[in-house]
């Protein structure tokens, strides 16, 4: 791991002394969010320094489960995924910070994977990802995750960065409402390494299940238009919410 000290130099960390501290935004996820807990307690063993789950409010009792499956609770005043993982972040011990969302499922590996990726000297990176679905769309979809382009990134692949370098970039851009991880993403690659980890992680369909393949696509593409056209983060978020349902 590779620690920034100042403008020129890096200091160096042996990965094997790391923690990892898993970051979940969270609303309305009961359904989803003991299991998950649960799997990176189980899977994540000595890498792990907690799991970390920041609602948004919920009305369903996702906080309390979340507790119950032995993840530190904080509940956010706002229900913006930026604001929720910068709060996450700050009460953060590990040395490497992972976020996640609710509805993902990880691989056992995923915290040897992740430490492996700082210790090649990569100082942030993501998944690959399939759908939990056999539609054939979605796996047209899912295979263009295995491209090094902006267009092919996205929370839903997971996000793992060093805590020096998040800091070193104030984290998510609150303002952002919506696209925020493509903001930090692109902000990160003009200084720091990122590693795309040739692993498959599984994504829910269940946007593309409540609307249609055709339907998301033109409200990620619209949205993706007006994020570098420098639209207002929450026009582009109320757009996007009219153009999509949500169960």
């Amino acid at each position: 791991m590779y620690v920034k000290s100042n403008a020129s130099s890096f200091k160096s960390i042996a990965p094997l002394t790391l923690k990892i501290t898993v970051i979940i935004p969270t609303w309305n996820e009961a359904e989803n969010i003991a299991a998950l807990v649960k799997f990176i307690i189980k899977h994540g063993m000595s890498a792990l320094a907690e799991v970390i789950v920041v609602d948004g409010t919920s009305e369903d009792n996702t906080v309390q489960m979340a507790r119950e499956a032995g993840a530190l609770t904080i509940c956010s005043a706002a229900r913006s995924r930026a604001q929720q993982m910068n709060e996450g972040a700050k009460q953060a011990t590990g040395d490497v910070l992972y976020f996640i969302h609710a509805d993902v499922k990880l691989i056992p590996s995923f915290t040897q994977d992740i430490l492996t990726a700082v210790g090649e000297g990569f100082h942030s990176g993501c998944y690959r990802y399939v759908f939990d679905s056999d539609s054939r769309m979605l796996k047209i979809n899912s295979y263009f995750t295995r491209f090094d382009r902006i267009m092919c990134r996205g929370g839903d692949q997971t996000l793992f960065v060093e805590k020096g370098v998040f800091n070193d970039l104030g984290g998510f851009n609150e303002t952002y409402t919506i696209m925020e991880d493509y903001d930090f993403i692109i902000r990160l690659r003009k200084t720091y390494r990122f590693k795309i980890i040739p692993k498959d992680i599984t994504v829910s369909a269940r946007k593309y299940e409540t609307n249609s393949w055709l339907r998301v696509q033109l409200a990620n593409l619209t949205v993706f238009m007006m994020f570098f056209l420098r639209q207002p983060p929450e026009r582009m978020r109320s757009l996007y919410k009219k153009l999509l349902r949500y169960r």
